[in-house]
């Protein structure tokens, strides 16, 4: 069974790329290029679909959407490696920053950007 870890996954997956010889390729700027890819790869599921039937996937779909996901977290934990960014630490002080930028009292139900609000 694999490890629930954002540090045991990169360094299965930096392993993997040392192994193969890949780490020459996979600089940050390769690396997000890789990822918007990916991403868009997952949009393409759920494009023309409606707002129901994006929550409820047929299982076929349900995989390759959670493959797509892969993919994207995948890339995103190598570019992460490579520039000595650590997610977990940068995901906690993004929410400190969305925090204070959409109170939660001045942005109930309303899903505009930041600087439309008053």
């Amino acid at each position: 069974m694999p490890q629930d870890s954002l540090q045991d996954l990169n360094q299965k997956l930096k392993k993997f790329a040392q192994i193969r010889d890949w780490e020459q390729f996979h600089s940050p700027k390769n690396l997000s290029m890789a990822l918007i890819a990916e991403c868009a790869e997952l949009v393409e599921h759920f494009q023309w679909l409606t707002e129901e039937q994006s929550l409820n996937l047929p299982t076929e779909k349900r995989e390759a959407v959670a493959l797509e996901m892969a993919d994207i977290l995948i890339f995103l934990i190598r570019c992460a490696e490579r520039l000595d960014i650590d997610l977990i630490d940068a995901a906690y002080r993004k929410m400190v920053i969305n925090e204070a930028r959409y109170p939660a009292d001045k942005v109930q139900g309303d899903a505009r950007r930041a600087s439309e609000y008053d």
